[in-house]
């Protein structure tokens, strides 16, 4: 089920349950077309929009599920139903962030908007900058342009041609930012990035939006082992900056990261009741994720994302974005669907009262 439909006219586009964004990307980008999505090709559009969808057009554009029209969903007891704003409105409302917790869905038809090529690329610093990329980077970002989407990292450097190769290996501080406005806009847009500090390795310009997509595929393979824990942000205080400069540089494979996600602009635009993602108030989604190949590392890997995830907890929301939860986060439910949760719940009760759809982050009925 990897189909993409796309009409230009109606800028919109259909596409099946198993389309990846890679796919999604490849299908609209010669209409010079897209909707948002996130930043790994292979990830489903399934799961991405059915729990929000945070990805590099947020601040522009909203969430994935913020441009969802409609969907076909089928439900517990075999029933096949379109979801939109004018047929079964309270489904369409549920799974715009609520998860695979009301049925399966098999089609979606999203919403496009004009973006083609977009100025992307990350900026590597010195690890010692950390404490001064953050800070810059909670000021820049109130009122950076909201075509400007990007979101600071820890990065283990991969051997790619960009980096030194005496520094292949080293940890850094980054920058990933992506310019979806006019490209030759792009260069002026990216200087406050080289004026914070020193740039010792970057990969920036102009590029297709697809390319963007599939730039860390390398770093997350098919089969990877993973371990994930995230929360909303409201403020990036100096507090939890330093715990930050504390954690992140310890992270233990090129694979494993933590990225602050902006989340303002169009996603504050819609209210907190519209869809059933309930956190519009906040300003960022963080992820600490760890992701390894050699069984025998798995204790080290998840406790480094745990006490991370433990250190920074004090100084950021108690809900956390849930496609960046992992299994053990059923006691975080509620705070994570936030103050729509009662209501989801009694969707549930509606459209799945025997709780078939449990294996996610579960709204129980």
């Amino acid at each position: 089920m990897r189909t993409v439909r796309v009409d230009p006219v109606r800028m919109t586009a259909r596409a099946d349950a198993g389309v990846t964004w890679g796919d999604f990307y490849t299908a609209t980008y010669p209409f010079g077309l897209t909707t948002p999505g996130g930043i790994i090709s292979t990830t489903g559009i399934a799961g991405l929009t059915l729990g929000g969808g945070i990805g590099y057009l947020s601040r522009g554009l909203g969430l994935s599920c913020d441009n969802l029209l409609s969907a076909d969903v089928v439900t517990a007891d075999g029933r096949f139903l379109i979801a939109s704003e004018n047929e079964n409105a309270d489904l369409f409302w549920a799974i715009r962030g609520g998860g695979g917790n009301f049925g399966v869905v098999t089609s979606f038809e999203y919403r496009l908007h004009p973006v083609k090529d977009v100025y992307w690329g990350p900026m590597f610093y010195e690890i010692e900058e950390t404490a001064n990329i953050l800070r810059f980077y909670r000021e820049y970002i109130k009122n950076a342009p909201e075509q400007m989407g990007g979101f600071p990292a820890f990065q283990i450097a991969p051997p790619l041609p960009f980096i030194p190769e005496n520094r292949h290996g080293d940890m850094f501080v980054a920058i990933v930012a992506c310019w979806a406005g006019p490209l030759d806009q792009g260069p002026a847009q990216f200087k406050p990035f080289h004026d914070v500090a020193e740039v010792k390795a970057e990969m920036v310009g102009p590029i297709p939006f697809p390319a963007i997509n599939m730039a860390f595929d390398g770093l997350f393979p098919k089969g990877i082992r993973q371990y994930w824990k995230g929360n909303y942000v409201r403020a990036l205080t100096d507090e939890a900056i330093a715990v930050h400069v504390a954690n992140g540089p310890k992270a233990p494979t090129v694979s494993s990261t933590m990225h602050l996600y902006p989340i303002d602009g169009a996603c504050h635009r819609m209210a907190s009741d519209a869809t059933a993602f309930g956190h519009r108030e906040e300003n960022f989604s963080m992820v600490i994720v760890s992701a390894w190949d050699d069984p025998g590392a798995d204790e080290a890997n998840v406790k480094w994302v745990r006490d991370y995830s433990a250190a920074i907890a004090p100084h950021s929301q108690e809900g956390g974005y849930v496609n960046f939860l992992d299994g053990d986060d059923q006691n975080r439910v509620a705070a994570n669907y936030g103050a729509n949760y009662q209501r989801l719940v009694e969707l549930k009760r509606k459209y799945d009262p025997d709780n078939v759809f449990h294996v996610n982050q579960n709204i129980l009925p």
